[in-house]
């Protein structure tokens, strides 16, 4: 049980609906990290965010240029550890708190989800607690391929005696008992290091969670998720996608392709240097082609060293066309991901996108095209006192971060993980994080 084979992330107690709590939220990405820092109150339930219990109210958060990250994942742990300082103390400062853990987000290191069936004679003639998590962990080890790491295990359903659709089997009889769960898994050594990047910091793990995951519980409406919704989070370095159905989390996948690539398209093809791409890319960036304006043209300096190297002239429509072909190249991809999920069986579901690299102009319209569904950009809902910069796509995750903690009821979680880091604290980790140590 030791080392990365069959480990779990740490995970957050649930929230009690009675008490307010502060939470920091850390998304430690490819161009940008974010913390925010949040108090969240007890509230009534809201018609279009029905399963929200806590209202969010936004007191500190900062954004600053990521380091030593690269696809998600960390390739220097010094330069990411002093960006994390540097991002945590600004969102501390403007908030007036010390922040003492973490919830985090990960999107690299392959990202997967998969629908796991589990079962098993019932002795007692009902279903108890235990029977249930017996058979959700056993699921789950099963589920988890040597070297990866288990971020969610959520039951979607279960199953008495052949019987499917269950909502809580607990307390009815049975002889056979099952469960359906969606358990999502990541690359060992990538969570373990965005780990020890924040444990450096001194600074608790209070929770890993799934980046397209939590940017779910952001951006979707409680409707989009009961019909059937995929979440495709388009961040710098990665793309993944949360897939939705009947308001369940059922799969998960991703991969290294991103905003960034399309950034160093830019620069190939126009013979830019990658800031100028990017400076482009933001002002420019559109996936639309025709009209008036891609016959307007624009100098740009060349990526020599030479100053007096003439600047080029380049037209809106040639940067249109690198964009579009990277971004068709991207939801192609992300096409073929969709098809092998249970979202190919949801004729009415729609897909929403939202990260950084989704703000490019006309890309729901070429979504619509290449996806054959229902597009739109996905923004942080029901969050107050949000700053103007945190209310657009590029915020899911870290805001989805702080709406986690209200979610963290449906999970399972390894009862030795309760055994072990019950600490007095409101998590459930050693001060260094037993999961980090156990693997060394």
């Amino acid at each position: 049980m030791t080392g990365l084979d069959h480990n779990q992330a740490p995970k957050t107690r649930p929230m009690s609906h009675k008490r307010s709590a502060l939470v920091a939220s850390l998304d430690i990405g490819t161009s940008k990290i974010a913390c925010l820092i949040a108090r969240l109150t007890p509230c009534p339930p809201n018609e279009a965010l029905r399963g929200r219990s806590h209202a969010i109210e936004l007191v500190g958060y900062s954004q600053i240029q990521s380091r030593g990250v690269k696809a998600g994942a960390v390739i220097d742990l010094a330069e990411c550890e002093r960006a994390v300082r540097q991002a945590v103390a600004l969102a501390e400062g403007m908030a007036k708190v010390r922040v003492e853990s973490v919830l985090l987000s990960v999107s690299a290191g392959r990202l997967q989800g998969q629908l796991v069936e589990a079962s098993a004679e019932i002795r007692g003639g009902a279903v108890t607690s235990d029977d249930v998590t017996r058979v959700t962990s056993a699921g789950m080890h099963h589920a988890t391929p040597p070297g990866r790491t288990v971020l969610h295990t959520l039951p979607v359903s279960y199953t008495l005696d052949g019987v499917k659709g269950i909502r809580d089997p607990r307390g009815m009889v049975a002889r056979a008992f099952g469960v359906d769960m969606n358990v999502v898994t990541v690359d060992g050594t990538v969570a373990k290091n965005l780990m020890l990047v924040v444990e450096r910091c001194h600074l608790n793990v209070e929770a890993m969670a799934a980046s397209p995951y939590v940017a779910g519980l952001s951006v979707l409406t409680d409707d989009e998720a009961d019909i059937g919704a995929a979440v495709v989070e388009m961040g710098a370095g990665t793309t993944t996608i949360a897939t939705y159905s009947a308001g369940r989390f059922v799969h998960a996948s991703g991969f290294a392709v991103g905003g960034q690539h399309i950034t160093m398209d830019l620069a190939r093809g126009l013979g830019a240097c990658i800031a100028d791409a990017e400076r482009i890319k933001t002002l420019y960036g559109t996936v639309l082609t025709g009209g008036s304006d891609a016959r307007e043209l624009m100098s740009v300096p060349s990526a020599g060293d030479n100053e007096r190297d003439a600047p080029q002239i380049i037209s809106r429509a040639q940067i249109a066309n690198i964009v579009r072909h990277r971004a068709e190249e991207i939801f192609e991809m992300v096409r073929d991901r969709l098809a092998d999920s249970p979202f190919a069986a949801e004729p009415r579901a729609r897909v929403v996108l939202s990260g950084g690299a989704s703000q490019l102009t006309g890309l729901p319209e070429l979504a619509t095209r290449i996806l054959g569904r229902p597009v739109r950009i996905g923004r942080p809902l029901g969050f107050g006192r949000l700053p103007s910069e945190a209310k657009s796509a590029s915020f899911a995750v870290p805001t989805g971060l702080l709406v986690y903690p209200q979610y963290a009821h449906l999970e399972h979680v390894e009862p030795r993980n309760m055994r072990h880091h019950k600490t007095g604290t409101n998590g459930y980790f050693g001060k260094v994080g037993r999961w980090l140590r156990e693997g060394f």
